[in-house]
């Protein structure tokens, strides 16, 4: 956004978001976002804001992980100084949502559960998963009241979109649900499945939520949250909660050291200079490597993160190829080192970053809006790797 900056908040002005026994403070959440939140990327951001606030895990599909898959095994390993810990869940099959659940309950596997029913791609959506699947009211209420069930005393929460389409909305509907299967927790991202992540978030959509959701269940809002700035604005202008913060923080990590300032009534932000960019970009391959096991495996997974690390600095296209080709941690630092370090952190870098890609016809399955309280079960190839919400 670019409106007038927000000032800052007074100590009183908000309190800590609370979700079942946690206490959150600042009222700040890492949204999940696959292949990008996962372990090093949670420790970066958690050693900015001092330990304070609550990161979520990439999205864990409920049938890897009741299968025991590898790879989702790798993915809700959590670092000793995570606490609490978090994963967020994708499933469509109340059953296996609800197994998922007890699982992470009986082995003490998390401290709190999240559902995703905002990812909109195409392949998920086709199937009938992500943000499809609220439009399925009874579906959606299976969902909930079996991971509810199954949890145990760790607090189950729903993070989800405004709807399909602007002629399909739902979040009104699953809000409503969701406090009636005693949910802790609701986030929304105020677009449809359709915006994808284009045009503007819609934080109207979060005040009306926040106003027909009982009080005592917080209603969290994400979308177009790309400084402390705009953190603040929205939880005054909607009266949410607290605040989900996805791509704003992409290559950015030190966002969340500025969220935890302006709730805490400072105006300190942080404005890294490259030489300091630099340092972080090669901390975090670094520890990609030591996660994955393979110096070499590191570097290249967090190819994805250069341009974001390096947006708005001078570096040059030919330098930008070569970071962005990098194989080793050796490598990756040279080329680095080849950047005019000096460089201060540039008026552009606080503004929208990641995918932008807006406008979509939302894929469904054939009569999927037929009758919004039909229970058939997406097929069990809607779970997906792919996240998003």
């Amino acid at each position: 956004m670019t409106a007038t900056p927000a000032p800052t908040a007074t100590t009183d002005e908000f309190a800590p978001l609370t979700i079942g026994p946690m206490q959150v403070w600042p009222p700040v959440v890492l949204a999940p976002m696959a292949g990008i939140t996962n372990a090093p990327f949670r420790t970066l951001c958690r050693e900015q804001s001092g330990g304070k606030g609550l990161y979520v895990s990439e999205m864990i599909t409920t049938r890897a992980l009741v299968e025991r898959n590898a790879k989702t095994m790798q993915l809700i390993k959590f670092d000793a100084s995570e606490k609490p810990r978090s994963i967020q869940l994708y499933g469509v099959d109340p059953v296996t949502v609800g197994k998922a659940a007890r699982m992470i309950a009986d082995e003490n596997l998390a401290d709190h559960i999240d559902l995703n029913f905002g990812c909109p791609v195409p392949k998920v959506t086709r199937k009938g998963g992500g943000s499809a699947l609220p439009y399925k009211r009874n579906l959606l209420r299976e969902i909930l009241r079996e991971a509810v069930a199954n949890a145990g005393d760790l607090p189950v929460t729903m993070k989800m979109r405004k709807g399909i389409d602007d002629d399909h909305l739902t979040y009104l509907d699953a809000g409503r649900i969701g406090a009636e299967e005693g949910v802790a927790a609701i986030a929304l991202h105020g677009r449809t499945a359709a915006q994808h992540y284009g045009g503007t978030a819609d934080w109207s959509a979060i005040a009306r939520l926040r106003e027909s959701v009982p009080a005592h269940i917080p209603v969290l809002g994400n979308g177009d949250i790309w400084s402390a700035d705009d953190a603040v604005r929205m939880m005054r202008e909607t009266g949410c909660d607290g605040v989900v913060v996805g791509r704003g923080c992409l290559g950015r990590p030190w966002l969340f050291k500025d969220l935890v300032a302006i709730f805490e009534g400072e105006v300190d932000y942080a404005r890294p200079s490259f030489a300091d960019v630099s340092r972080a970009m090669v901390r975090h391959a670094q520890l990609l490597g030591e996660w994955l096991g393979d110096e070499a495996r590191g570097v290249i997974d967090f190819r994805k993160h250069v341009a974001w690390y390096t947006k708005g600095f001078s570096v040059g296209s030919e330098l930008r190829v070569k970071l962005a080709n990098s194989s080793s941690l050796a490598e990756l630092a040279e080329t680095l080192s080849m950047v005019e370090q000096s460089q201060l952190w540039p008026a552009g870098a606080d503004g929208p970053r990641g995918r932008t890609s807006g406008n979509n016809r939302v894929v469904l399955p054939e009569g999927w809006l037929d009758d919004p309280y039909d229970c058939a079960l997406p097929s069990a190839d809607a779970e997906s790797d792919t996240s998003g919400g």
